[in-house]
């Protein structure tokens, strides 16, 4: 495509300054938190709704595909601009626009970092519970897109469960609004969940209006410690089996306690098997209840110690150890797939032996770390993408990875999208004409195919 005239309308539309060009400035949208990488077109920084509105208009024009970016924080290749793509970096509409304590919402735009709408929300004791990984960096609109989770989903929630409304710019320019500030919303057909998760394939979020509850008033966290990490997982199934709805149970395997360990010094043991990060909030009196019950369930299903955070400093020390513990990975490979295929509750134990065989049979390094509350197992396949006879036995192992986790009744994704790494599975999951109904949908709203295109479907 000849991109002198679309440049040049976009650079009338934004100003010279928000038509990054330069190849230096590209090769910083080339990527995200996956392997993959591709360098765009051109990168686009618009300041509201009204500019992308304009930018979208002036892509039908000229068939030029454009894809959203929040910070580029996600792990399967959603953002990465694929096919001479023109980004639009988002991170200018970064507003708070307004916190409605008598209605328990917030509006906020799509550039907004998620730990900024927490800290705002939490000084005025309300609660936005989706906690991703990344959500020192992460925008609300990426959070959106690919409908990301955290170790808080067990108890509240993934982020559409509080996703009331939302502005929405269509492929075409035109700008629509979903939803709004009712809880109660079942007029026509529910466009508000259609755009959450749609990993910007369908139309560009600029503005939301999130669900707000109130702030617990106590939480207290513990450190079960077990042998094998199969009475790790069973243990899970064992507290949700005696009707107990902890915040979190995040599994982690010996291979990153002993990682954490040695970058962090939180005080994981490096010769147990497996470690579950508990955390329970609500009423102080009940939360203490809680802990201690939860404590003696681990006992019974064979943990060796259970670690309960007597102080606040204690407790931040352990979850600093898990939100650290991609980063250690990362350190220790020079490649990494943090993979997210999610089963049933029954069937964590079955899934992480299957999943530990593959490990023996290609001849990899998968440690395991999991939301295993709500069955969202992270296997993080070690390699180096400079051996293509790894890189072949890589791809063979995430084949069989997600068979597995279909046949035992789960899905593709729990938090992380299909972008790139996942579109070849999706008739796996859906089947040949449930992948038809998603093309339909896609082609009736992005008829030219210039929004994220190579995402999601093939």
């Amino acid at each position: 495509m000849d991109t002198a005239k679309p440049l040049q309308e976009l650079k009338n539309l934004l100003g010279e300054d928000r038509v990054l060009t330069k190849i230096e400035d590209r090769a910083c949208y080339s990527y995200d938190a996956s392997p993959y990488i591709s360098e765009p077109q051109a990168v686009l920084i618009p300041r509201d709704t009204r500019d992308i509105s304009g930018i979208l208009k002036i892509a039908s024009k000229y068939k030029m595909p454009v894809i959203p970016r929040g910070a580029g924080t996600g792990l399967s290749g959603g953002c990465v601009p694929v096919d001479g793509v023109f980004v639009l970096d988002m991170s200018k509409l970064n507003k708070i626009i307004e916190i409605d304590t008598k209605n328990l919402v917030a509006v906020v735009q799509a550039g907004v970092v998620l730990a900024d709408l927490h800290r705002a929300v939490e000084s005025l004791g309300l609660f936005y519970p989706p906690d991703p990984q990344s959500m020192n960096i992460c925008t609300i609109g990426g959070n959106i897109a690919t409908n990301a989770g955290g170790p808080r989903c067990f108890k509240y929630g993934v982020t559409k469960d509080y996703v009331l409304g939302l502005e929405v710019v269509l492929a075409d320019g035109r700008i629509i609004r979903t939803g709004g500030k009712t809880i109660k919303n079942v007029s026509g057909y529910d466009l508000t969940r259609l755009f959450t998760g749609s990993e910007g394939t369908l139309g560009v979020i600029t503005e939301v209006i999130l669900r707000l509850i109130p702030l617990p008033r106590a939480k207290r966290t513990a450190l079960a410690l077990f042998n094998t990490l199969e009475d790790g997982a069973a243990a899970v199934s064992g507290i949700i089996e005696r009707r107990i709805v902890p915040t979190t149970l995040e599994l982690m395997d010996q291979d990153n306690m002993i990682l954490i360990e040695k970058a962090k010094g939180v005080g994981f043991p490096m010769d147990a098997e497996a470690g579950i990060l508990i955390e329970v909030d609500g009423k102080p009196r009940e939360v203490a209840e809680d802990i201690n019950l939860i404590a003696e369930i681990c006992k019974e299903f064979g943990a060796r110690e259970v670690r309960i955070a007597q102080t606040p400093e204690e407790a931040a020390a352990l979850w600093a150890g898990r939100k650290a513990s991609f980063g250690c990975l990362a350190q220790s490979t020079p490649s990494v797939f943090i993979e997210d295929a999610t089963v049933p509750r029954s069937q964590l134990v079955t899934a992480i032996r299957e999943f530990k065989a593959l490990a023996k049979k290609y001849n990899l390094r998968i440690p395991i770390l999991g939301h295993a509350g709500d069955g969202n197992l992270h296997p993080d396949i070690c390699f180096d993408e400079k051996k293509p006879d790894e890189v072949a036995r890589v791809e063979q192992c995430i084949d069989e990875m997600f068979s597995i986790a279909l046949k035992l009744g789960g899905t593709l994704s729990g938090e992380h999208g299909i972008g790139i790494a996942k579109r070849k599975y999706v008739p796996w999951e859906f089947g040949e004409a449930g992948a038809d109904v998603l093309r339909s949908i896609k082609n009736a709203l992005d008829p030219l195919h210039i929004l994220n295109p190579g995402k999601v479907l093939l």
